[in-house]
C-alpha cells in the first residue's frame, strides 16, 4: 500500500507542476500533507516536517548567503570580463552560446557544488540568452546536465556516499569511471551543439556588433540561418519571439547588465579583492575548512562590508537579491515537507524494497547493469542520502550473492547523476531556475529526456569499456 501511495504521490506532484496547475512550493507542501493523511499518519505530519526541515536547514542557509554573496559579486562586476569573453567567443552565434554554456558549467562544476555552478553559469550566460532571444530552458537544461555528469567527482558527494555506504575507497570507484564519464560529458557537448543548431535555425544569429547595440535600440533582425525574419523588439535587452521558451520573454527583463559599464553598483577598484575573496572562499569550500553555510555567511558579510560600507547601500543590495533568496530558501523548506513525509511514512523504504524485489532472479549476474538502470529513477525521486545509504547496500548485497563486485555496483550507482541534478528534491535546481526566471515545470519537461539519455550513454560507455 505504501509503495503504491509513494509512487502516486510523486506522480501527482510531477503532473501538477508540469501542467502548471500548482506552483512547486504549494505542490511540495500540500501533496505530501494529503498523502500523509491518506496513509493514516496525519498525526505525525508535524514530526516528519520538523525532521525534514532540520535536515535541510543548513542547505537553505547555505543557499541564502550564497545567493547574497554571488549577487554582490555580480553587482560589483566580478563576472563582467567572463561575460565579455564568452560573448566574443560565441560571436552571438546560438550554437557557440549553448556549447559555451555546457563548457562553462562543466568547468565551474570542478568546485563540487551545484549551487555555485548554477549561480556563476547563469550570471554569465543569462544576459546573452536574453539579448539574443534564445530559449532559457536550453540554458538551464544544458547547465544542469553538464553539472550532473561532473557531480560524480569524489568531492561532489555521490562518490563519497557510495564509498562510505559500501566501505570502499572513493578513488577505486571514481578513477575507473573516468572514461565513461568523459563520454557522457562529450555527449553533453554534442547535445549542446544540436540544441544550438536548433536555436540558430529558429532565430538566426547576430553579428557581434549587432548584439552589442545600445539597449534603447528597438529592432534586432536575425541575420542568416533559417530562423524567422520577423523584427524582434529588444527593450532592456529582451528579444522576444513567438517561441523563446519558458521565461525567455519575461516582463521583468533585467537587460544586458553584465556588459553595462556604468551601473552604479560597480566597484572596479576592488576587483582583485573580490576575485581573491571568491578564490579563497571556493578553496576553503573544497578543502572543507569550515561548513559551507558558515563560509558563505562570512563571505557575504565581508563582501557587503568592504564593497558597500554605507549601511543604506548594504540594505539596497540585500533588498535587490531578496526575491531570489526568498524563492530558493522557501523552495528548500517546502521540499523538506516532501522528503520528510516520503521518509517518515516509510514510503521510500517500501518503494526501494519493491523495486529490488521486482528484479528477476535471472538478472542476478547483471546486478551492476540493473543498478545503473535503477539509479536513474531512484536518484531522481529520492535524495542521494536515501539512495546511497538505503538502497545501494541492498543492491550490493544482491549482487554479491551472484558474484558481482561491490566496486561495479558502486560505479554503476553514479550513472543516474546527470538526471539527479534536475530532481525536484535537489535544492540547487531551484537556484538554477530561479536565477534564470524559468518555470520549474518547463525546465523539467525539457530537461528530463536529455538528462536521462545522457545517463544511459554513461551506462552504455561503462559497459562497453568493461567498467560496469
Amino acid at each position: 500500500m505504501l509503495t503504491v501511495l509513494g509512487f502516486a504521490m510523486i506522480a501527482t506532484f510531477l503532473v501538477l507542476i508540469m501542467m502548471k496547475k500548482m506552483s512547486p512550493i504549494a505542490a511540495l507542501v500540500l501533496i505530501p500533507a494529503l498523502f500523509c493523511v491518506a496513509v493514516g499518519q496525519g498525526a505525525q505530519l508535524g514530526d516528519y516536517v520538523i525532521e525534514g526541515v532540520g535536515k535541510l536547514a543548513p542547505t537553505a542557509a547555505m543557499l541564502m548567503f550564497a545567493i547574497v554573496y554571488f549577487g554582490v559579486m555580480i553587482d560589483v562586476g566580478l563576472f563582467d570580463p567572463i561575460v565579455r569573453g564568452i560573448l566574443r567567443f560565441c560571436k552571438a552565434d546560438p550554437v557557440r552560446v549553448v556549447v559555451g554554456t555546457a563548457v562553462l558549467a562543466a568547468i565551474v562544476s570542478l568546485d563540487g557544488d551545484g549551487s555555485t555552478t548554477f549561480m556563476i553559469t547563469v550570471s554569465a550566460m543569462y544576459p546573452l540568452y536574453k539579448r539574443l532571444g534564445m530559449s532559457l530552458v536550453v540554458m538551464t537544461g544544458v547547465a544542469a546536465t553538464a553539472n550532473g555528469v561532473m557531480n560524480t567527482l569524489p568531492w561532489g558527494g555521490p562518490t563519497a556516499r557510495a564509498a562510505t555506504a559500501l566501505k570502499l575507497d572513493a578513488a577505486d570507484i571514481f578513477v575507473p569511471m573516468i572514461p565513461a564519464l568523459g563520454v557522457g560529458l562529450l555527449f553533453v557537448f554534442a547535445l549542446a551543439y544540436v540544441l544550438g543548431r536548433r536555436e540558430r535555425k529558429r532565430i538566426g544569429y547576430l553579428t557581434l556588433d549587432e548584439a552589442l547595440v545600445p539597449e534603447t535600440e528597438t529592432v534586432l533582425v536575425a541575420a542568416g540561418g533559417g530562423g524567422t525574419d520577423t523584427p524582434k523588439k529588444a527593450v532592456g535587452g529582451s528579444a522576444e519571439s513567438a517561441d523563446t521558451g519558458a521565461g525567455a520573454a519575461a516582463g521583468d527583463d533585467e537587460g544586458f547588465q553584465g556588459l553595462d559599464p556604468n551601473r552604479p553598483t560597480l566597484r572596479p577598484r576592488l576587483y582583485w579583492f573580490n576575485a581573491g575573496l571568491t578564490i579563497v572562499l571556493l578553496t576553503a569550500m573544497i578543502l572543507e575548512l569550515l561548513p559551507i553555510p558558515v563560509l558563505f555567511l562570512l563571505g557575504a558579510a565581508l563582501a557587503l562590508t568592504v564593497n558597500y560600507p554605507n549601511m543604506t547601500e548594504q540594505k539596497a543590495r540585500i533588498a535587490a537579491h531578496a526575491d531570489n533568496v526568498l524563492n530558493v530558501s522557501g523552495m528548500v523548506f517546502a521540499a523538506a515537507v516532501f522528503t520528510g513525509v516520503l521518509t517518515g511514512t516509510g514510503m521510500v523504504e517500501h518503494m526501494a524494497d519493491w523495486l529490488v524485489g521486482a528484479i528477476p532472479e535471472g538478472m542476478g549476474s547483471h546486478m551492476a547493469v540493473v543498478t545503473g538502470v535503477l539509479s536513474l529513477p531512484l536518484t531522481y525521486f529520492m535524495s542521494n542520502d536515501g539512495f546511497y545509504f538505503g538502497v545501494l547496500p541492498v543492491l550490493a548485497e544482491a549482487g554479491a550473492a551472484h558474484g558481482v563486485s561491490p566496486l561495479e555496483i558502486a560505479r554503476a550507482s553514479l550513472v543516474g547523476q546527470a538526471l539527479h541534478m534536475s530532481s525536484p528534491l535537489v535544492p540547487a535546481v531551484y537556484v538554477l531556475v530561479g536565477m534564470a526566471k524559468v518555470e520549474f515545470g518547463d525546465h523539467t519537461r525539457f530537461t528530463v529526456k536529455w538528462a536521462a539519455l545522457t545517463s544511459l550513454v554513461v551506462l552504455a560507455a561503462g559497459i562497453l569499456f568493461g567498467i560496469i
